[in-house]
């Protein structure tokens, strides 16, 4: 097997199915030596299971490629620390992190619970975190001792991080907040070698075939092109974790079917300076006047159209 990720060492968390197995897989056809980490859990973090990373791991190999299975927790400190080791261990180096691992709790903001809130950012947020944070120990060390570094961290962040989406307050807060993890480590880490990129991807998944019915559904027709299939999204991860991507960081990318399109995030607006501290009574007609310049935001994912 080869191709433009030849010989990298990939880290993919949550690559025992969905997307993150679209992704190892991707990644070991184009040549990268692939460290497959999944717990097995349900779409709703419960249960544990070895097989999915197994098989995963089966599949590279069966069809050529070098794999290994890991299965600890992403979010968990120790855990992720053997993740980055065992790309180490196993194939000498780490070059790349694919930070993928995640469930869904949905609830309605006000029928939120504590405990589902903490466990969707504990795996998306501070999973992203942990994993990143050792590989990019790693590879600070390395640039310290005068190797040239040439790695990469690929985050995933979602329509709804970058949104909102009605229902899944948990989820969109953890998304938004991984995207703005990304710019951050792009910047912190850019002089050690490293480039941080995260993608807003659309597919078929455990997470939105049952949500997304209509919309996930395979097409109909034997053959015809599938726009939700989750291989659609990995070839931009492959050229993303490859060498060939070393001059673009801090980027957003969102990756549907066969599009691919750069998210244009937060940026400064109108704004209004009277040169002195204001009085609230005067803030009214500002506030108004800056809105009416303002570019209007994006609808929320879900949310009930004005007027309807």
């Amino acid at each position: 097997m080869g191709g433009i990720c030849d010989g990298r060492v990939a880290v993919v968390t949550g690559a025992g199915r969905g997307l993150g197995r679209a992704h190892a897989l991707e990644l070991a056809r184009q040549g990268a030596l692939v460290v497959v980490n999944d717990i097995g859990v349900e779409l709703d973090g419960t249960g544990r299971s070895e097989s999915p990373a197994h098989d995963v791991v089966d599949e590279i190999r069966a069809a050529g490629g070098q794999a290994v299975a890991n299965l600890d927790d992403v979010a968990d400190w120790e855990g992720s620390q053997r993740i980055v080791n065992a790309a180490v261990e196993s194939f000498g180096r780490i070059d790349a992190v694919v930070n993928n691992a995640g469930f869904v709790r949905d609830r309605m903001f006000v029928n939120a619970t504590e405990d589902e809130w903490d466990a969707v950012v504990r795996v998306h947020l501070r999973g992203h975190f942990a994993v990143s944070r050792w590989a990019a120990a790693y590879w600070r060390d390395r640039s310290k001792a005068g190797e040239a570094v040439d790695a990469r961290i690929v985050n995933t962040t979602s329509g709804a991080g970058l949104l909102g989406s009605v229902g899944q307050a948990a989820y969109s807060a953890a998304k938004g907040g991984i995207a703005s993890l990304t710019l951050v480590q792009a910047v912190e880490l850019a002089r050690y070698g490293i480039t941080v990129n995260a993608i807003a991807p659309a597919a078929r998944t455990r997470m939105t075939e049952t949500v997304f019915a209509e919309t996930m559904a395979p097409p109909e027709e034997s053959g015809a092109f599938d726009p939700m299939a989750p291989e659609n999204v990995s070839p931009l991860i492959a050229w993303l974790v490859s060498a060939e991507s070393a001059e673009v960081t801090g980027r957003v990318f969102e990756v549907e079917a066969g599009k691919v399109g750069v998210a244009d995030g937060w940026r400064h607006g109108p704004t209004a300076d009277k040169g002195d501290r204001w009085d609230a009574s005067e803030l009214g007609p500002v506030v108004r006047d800056l809105i009416g310049r303002a570019t209007p935001p994006e609808p929320v994912y879900g949310a009930t159209p004005a007027g309807s």
